[in-house]
């Protein structure tokens, strides 16, 4: 006995879609057939007309977009479904080039693959774009070769016209406007300031759903100067992600999201943008003991003549690599360099938060500076600078305030005070798991290792710091299922 055929099935769409053609029903006619009784979205509809794996379609949208320069679509099964589950959860919008192809491939109009919910959802250019095109027809021009029906006389210069309005048609549409790119800008401000005071982790993932949310805009189409502050967005993004990740212990992946926002930053030719990816890049070095890489980079920011603060940040950044290098005098120009980087900022920085270099933070990189090169009294004073100049700012850095205070109590150690950095690292040392970063654990660890210090630690707060490293931010992700950020 054959069993029943289960509802929905690919043997009851199939059987469907043969019956309706042998009534001599249209592939439309079967769209819309399975639309209605299997509940499908247009785009999965048209395909299951056409009865097509999800990589035949593929095949096909690849194959039918090179017909159109400019317009070409890398497809996978993958991403076909994707685009057919849009605007549902985990699926990704069709840019106009994939929707384009893909009417080309089942031989439809652009706006059948499109249903009410689709379209409350698309912005008003890209729906003009695809209601103004032709039917079965991408909006470039296509040129043909000659036929008896090719049309002569005043009908072609005619049909030439109405091409070149079609395809204009098309480039004056944006799939982002000026008022999105800002509110990108604007998001991205925000998470560059809550990162300074929240949950690393939590941050991430909202940095890298605004990024993909930005890349998404970029598979699209939109004027030149729109591309180029997209770029910019996605620049600063992949940057902050850079910084997260080298923050959470993944300096490999920190290193991959730097090379990613400097081609960003090139795509958008702006400066102030590649001096922070440089900045970024030259922090990773460092943390990766790449010294020499650490001063190149932040060299090479200081060339690209940004504005706001960032060339504070990339002085004190050589400073504390030619400290770790024990190269005193270099050490020193680029602290002066910094100073004087400071009293020449004039406009304010685009980002902010982490892409900002507050005094406070400059006075963090002097006390480390003069604590590698043997000056424990100036470390001292400038870490006491660094914690008043904290108190006057909007928002404090939990990552730079404990810097700041490890800073403190190595100085404390080096004149013999034990005391005093029992008290500085208190603290340090009562940062939630979470709030344990990279930069933190790692300089703690100096405290202990450092033959030096060493010996004034004592067993007690020996493993304290033992116990608070195990327990962070960058341990917890490496024992995690996957142990890595992506």
């Amino acid at each position: 006995m054959n069993a029943p055929i289960k509802p929905g099935s690919k043997q009851e769409r199939d059987a469907l879609r043969q019956n309706m053609a042998a009534t001599g029903c249209t592939a439309e006619d079967v769209a819309v057939e399975m639309r209605t009784r299997y509940r499908m979205r247009p785009r999965e509809a048209w395909r299951h007309a056409r009865g097509w794996t999800l990589q035949e379609t593929a095949d096909r949208i690849t194959q039918a977009s090179t017909q159109h320069p400019g317009e070409a679509v890398a497809a996978d099964a993958s991403l076909v479904g994707k685009w057919e589950k849009w605007p549902g959860p985990s699926a990704r919008r069709p840019s106009i080039a994939v929707l384009f192809a893909m009417a080309s491939a089942y031989g439809c109009r652009p706006c059948d693959l499109l249903d009410l919910d689709d379209r409350q959802h698309l912005p008003d250019a890209d729906l003009r774009a695809f209601t103004s095109a032709p039917p079965k027809s991408p909006p470039a021009a296509v040129v043909t070769a000659p036929s008896a029906a090719t049309p002569t006389g005043p009908d072609l210069v005619r049909l030439a016209a109405d091409e070149s309005a079609t395809w204009a048609q098309w480039a004056e549409a944006s799939n982002c406007g000026d008022i999105a790119i800002e509110q990108l800008m604007a998001e991205t401000r925000s998470l560059a300031d809550d990162y300074l005071t929240s949950d690393p982790l939590l941050l991430f993932n909202l940095t890298r759903r605004l990024r993909d949310r930005t890349f998404a805009l970029l598979e699209g189409h939109q004027y030149p100067r729109q591309s180029a502050d997209l770029y910019m967005v996605a620049g600063y993004l992949c940057g902050l992600l850079a910084w997260m990740s080298s923050d959470l212990g993944q300096l490999r992946e920190a290193d991959t999201q730097g090379r990613t926002a400097w081609l960003c930053a090139e795509l958008a030719g702006h400066d102030t943008l590649r001096a922070w990816v440089l900045s970024t890049r030259s922090k990773v070095a460092f943390w990766d003991g790449r010294l020499r890489e650490a001063i190149a980079y932040a060299r090479r920011g200081a060339t690209c003549h940004p504005t706001g603060t960032v060339a504070v940040l990339l002085a004190c950044q050589e400073a504390d690599a030619w400290s770790r290098l024990g190269a005193y005098d270099e050490a020193m120009d680029a602290l002066a360099r910094a100073q004087d980087a400071r009293d020449s900022v004039v406009d304010s920085d685009d980002i902010g938060g982490l892409f900002a270099c507050q005094p406070a933070r400059q006075e963090n990189y002097a006390a480390a500076v003069h604590l590698r090169v043997g000056e424990p009294a100036q470390a001292l004073r400038a870490a006491d600078n660094a914690l008043g100049l904290l108190t006057v700012q909007p928002v404090r850095a939990y990552g730079t305030e404990a810097q700041i205070h490890i800073s403190k109590a190595a100085a404390h150690l080096a004149t013999g005070e034990s005391e005093g950095a029992l008290e500085a690292l208190a603290p340090v040392l009562s940062l939630p798991p979470d709030n344990r970063l990279a930069p933190v654990t790692q300089r703690l660890y100096e405290l202990v290792c450092d033959p030096g210090q060493a010996r004034a630690v004592g067993s007690g707060l020996r493993g304290a710091i033992e116990a608070f490293c195990l327990d962070s931010a960058p341990r917890h992700l490496a024992l995690s299922p996957g142990g890595g950020v992506a």
